[in-house]
């Protein structure tokens, strides 16, 4: 095999390691951040589940991403991922959680825009709508959900010790939840744009075989795996403590919701299900588990009256959110320009 898909491959593989950096860290945030469950713990449930959840159930949501833009070629790709990885590592240095997902619809766009390729605007306001949605879902979830342990809390007068105990179960079982959820849903934004141009063969052992798109989401997912132990700390940080105090109950409604949200984007079975019943299904597309944290936090502040919510940390957390998907396609589009012109590299094929 060529050893420049290699080359290639390794922009994608700093997209994973700053999405386990960024959103990946979002699962046990709030379990790290109220001391219930150890990061190391938390690192190493997420990090198993993630891959599972890749491996296994990543093709829906990533379909989305190569039709709305069908990167052609490997060095096109590498500088797709390349740009997305840089706004998200920039991000997180600075402490903002923000979105994998419009880091890498940006880095798209850029593409088509300096290939001259269409892009699909009915897809790419599928994808604009769940920056909306997801986190308006995950918030109205937690609210749900919190009003209910409440009522359940006040009659079922459990023991102090028994509850502590029943929520350290809750969040580690809900994280890993929400890990295989993540993997499921967030590998597109990693291995989407290498799908079209993907060298790999299909493996077979004892019975057991992954397909060439598996073995890439494989290879996506151990890199998200390593930003989870190396850098996602810092952030597990931000979104555990400094937007709202928690309660460790909190912390698991939290999880919950975001889990039950990123769950909702990515099963192709429940988008199915829906469908031969007649009912609306949402879009497989690969969200934010930052957004859907957020989303889950704010509901629970305003819940409790928003009185302890830190609306200038959200304030810089919008912003961020609003300028991630610019950034990363100015920063594709000129990129692109330079690995054409000056390392004589084809970004892309002409139809």
């Amino acid at each position: 095999m060529d050893y420049l898909f290699f080359v290639f491959l390794s922009s994608g593989l700093f997209l994973g390691w700053s999405l386990g950096a960024n959103d990946a860290a979002n699962i046990f945030g709030t379990a790290v951040g109220t001391k219930m469950v150890r990061f190391r713990t938390a690192a190493i449930i997420a990090s198993v589940f993630v891959i599972i959840g890749a491996v296994f159930a990543g093709g829906g949501a990533s379909k989305t991403l190569t039709e709305l833009g069908a990167v052609n070629t490997l060095a096109g790709a590498f500088m797709c991922a390349f740009a997305a990885a840089v706004t998200v590592y920039w991000m997180v240095s600075s402490s903002i959680p923000v979105s994998t997902s419009q880091s890498i619809v940006g880095a798209i766009i850029g593409w088509n825009c300096y290939s001259s390729k269409p892009t699909d605007y009915g897809i790419l306001s599928e994808i604009v709508s769940t920056w909306i949605l997801c986190p308006l879902l995950s918030g109205i979830i937690a609210i749900c959900l919190y009003g209910l342990t409440r009522i359940w809390l006040k009659h079922a007068k459990i023991h102090l010790l028994r509850l502590d105990c029943h929520t350290r179960i809750g969040l580690i079982l809900t994280g890993a939840f929400g890990a295989y959820a993540l993997g499921a849903n967030n590998i597109g934004n990693v291995m989407g744009v290498f799908v079209d141009a993907n060298p790999l063969q299909s493996i077979s052992w004892h019975g057991f075989s992954l397909s060439a798109t598996q073995l890439l989401f494989l290879i996506g997912a151990l890199a998200i795996s390593i930003g989870i132990f190396t850098r996602s700390h810092q952030i597990m940080r931000t979104i555990g403590k400094k937007i709202m105090v928690m309660s460790p109950i909190v912390a698991w409604i939290v999880v919950v919701s975001q889990s039950i949200v990123l769950f909702m984007f990515a099963s192709q079975g429940l988008e199915q299900f829906l469908q031969n019943h007649n009912l609306p299904a949402l879009p497989l597309v690969p969200v934010s588990s930052s957004q859907a944290v957020i989303g889950a936090v704010m509901g629970i502040g305003i819940a409790k009256g928003g009185r302890n919510i830190r609306w200038d940390i959200l304030g810089k957390i919008s912003i961020g959110w609003i300028t991630t998907p610019v950034i990363s396609a100015m920063l594709c589009f000129i990129s692109l320009f330079f690995l054409e012109n000056v390392f004589n590299q084809t970004v892309f094929l002409p139809d």
